[in-house]
């Protein structure tokens, strides 16, 4: 494998002072998911990463970037010393921005930054060397490092970019520099932190801060805060002689003829006047924007739309947002349920999209839709109110029930029809307990909450439910 980053390239591009003559062939922030090769990376966070120089080295690393040497380090160590880590990094991934010459495209919004990433990656795989993260690497020292690992032959690369608080994304932009930047809707997340709508609008279109010269911004049509979007994206477009297109409703970038079924989303695209079909196996109708905005970006930055979305169809949800699987609850009768994993985020616009979809599958036998729902965060004040207005969606109607974890999700399992109502219980631990009880053969389970709910426990618990009664060799 051809070097990453030389000992001297590395020394250059930080502005530190490199012991040795290493090459580095990839770059890690993790001792324990280190391959040998590897720039370890001794961030700070949680725990003090020169602790874990010693272990990195043993298992491999090239060199280690590090502000000091540690303790039971050799002098003579392969080391990068830098005034300070993080910063060091964020040289690196400058330098892995600079020294790369295909199109970049960044990609942020309030919900679906991930899965439309990897949109991106499986439609333009066929049309030369992508790189993008294989997490969700979106914050100060995710990009940084997307950006340091970019190999500098690549053709394209998706880098997303996410936040907590105000200001967070144009640094990212700027250090990013996308040829297409990619704004995937507005939504009530992050509320505590940025206190309106509007405010969000205005930090997520920070990232058209970034754009490069005749750079393209794709932001969304059709929102309450469209329009500080399309303001924002006109005046950065005219400053570095780019171009603004929007996607959504009454746009040259939309959708037509949208139907779903229980197996894939159809829908019919059309983009600056062309026609292509799109189809999503395994996914619900609130990706099919997702998509749209993908293809609209991938055509912006010079992809063949024909080929992208014939490519698209490969695409399937990743875990925990989305992601369908069948679990067998008995071997000898090959019954089981179908579970819906979307337990990595939410929020009110993705959690209604989220029971939209399980209202519009189909149950097997007398199966039953169920909806295992835990708290969403961030939402500030209104949380109370955001939680309970769920109860009134279109998509409940059409749900058998709703089992709730969480005090905030208590106000929706208030303000649910009574016979809507499942288990309710403080904590999704509590509920995970329980998970033999809340599902059975032919039901749909979706499982959806904030990550910091910890609901995830349930969907292992579910999957769990299929173990020991698996097929197994030989035996009927």
């Amino acid at each position: 494998m051809s070097a990453l980053w030389t000992a001297a390239e590395a020394a250059a591009a930080t502005g530190g002072h490199a012991a040795g003559a290493w090459a580095a062939t990839g770059v890690s922030i993790d001792s324990r998911t280190l391959a040998p090769g590897d720039l370890f990376v001794a961030l700070t966070a949680a725990r003090d990463g020169h602790d874990f120089v010693a272990s990195a080295l043993a298992a491999g690393a090239a060199a280690a970037m590090v502000s000091r040497v540690p303790d039971g380090v050799a002098s003579d160590a392969p080391l990068l010393v830098v005034a300070d880590v993080l910063d060091g990094l964020t040289a690196l991934g400058r330098a892995g921005r600079a020294r790369m010459s295909g199109r970049v495209i960044a990609v942020t919004g309030s919900v679906g930054k991930t899965s439309t990433k990897e949109m991106l990656r499986v439609m333009l795989t066929r049309q030369g060397t992508v790189h993008a993260a294989e997490a969700s690497y979106n914050n100060h020292w995710g990009v940084p490092l997307t950006l340091a690992r970019m190999p500098v032959s690549s053709d394209y690369a998706v880098i997303e970019i996410g936040m907590n608080a105000r200001g967070e994304i144009a640094p990212l932009a700027r250090l990013a520099r996308p040829h297409v930047a990619l704004i995937t809707t507005i939504a009530p997340a992050h509320l505590e932190a940025l206190g309106s709508l509007e405010a969000i609008a205005e930090e997520k279109a920070d990232i058209f801060a970034g754009l490069e010269p005749g750079g393209v911004a794709v932001w969304p049509e059709g929102l309450s805060t469209s329009g500080i979007l399309r303001t924002r994206a006109a005046a950065r477009t005219a400053a570095v002689g780019g171009e603004s297109r929007p996607f959504g409703p009454a746009t040259a970038c939309e959708l037509r003829d949208l139907r779903t079924t229980p197996g894939a989303t159809v829908a019919e695209a059309r983009i600056e006047g062309h026609r292509v079909l799109l189809k999503l196996p395994d996914a619900g109708r609130h990706f099919a924007l997702n998509a749209l905005g993908a293809l609209a970006a991938a055509t912006a930055a010079g992809a063949d739309l024909a080929l992208a979305a014939l490519d698209l169809a490969q695409w399937s949800p990743p875990g925990g947002r989305g992601e369908r699987r069948h679990i067998l609850l008995d071997a000898a009768e090959g019954e089981g349920f179908t579970l819906i994993d979307d337990a990595y985020n939410a929020n009110p616009a993705s959690l209604a999209a989220a029971l939209e979809m399980l209202a519009a599958a189909t149950p097997e036998g007398r199966g039953r839709r169920i909806a295992i729902l835990g708290d969403m965060l961030e939402l500030g004040r209104e949380e109370a109110m955001l939680h309970a207005a769920l109860a009134d969606h279109a998509a409940v109607g059409a749900i058998d029930t709703v089992h709730c974890a969480g005090p905030r999700m208590a106000h929706l399992w208030s303000a649910l029809p009574p016979a809507r109502r499942g288990m309710r219980r403080e904590s999704a631990a509590t509920l995970a307990a329980e998970a033999a009880t809340l599902v059975g053969p032919g039901d749909v389970v979706l499982v959806k909450g904030s990550k910091g709910s910890r609901v995830a426990l349930v969907v292992d618990a579910l999957v769990k439910l299929g173990q020991g009664r698996a097929p197994q060799s030989g035996g009927g």
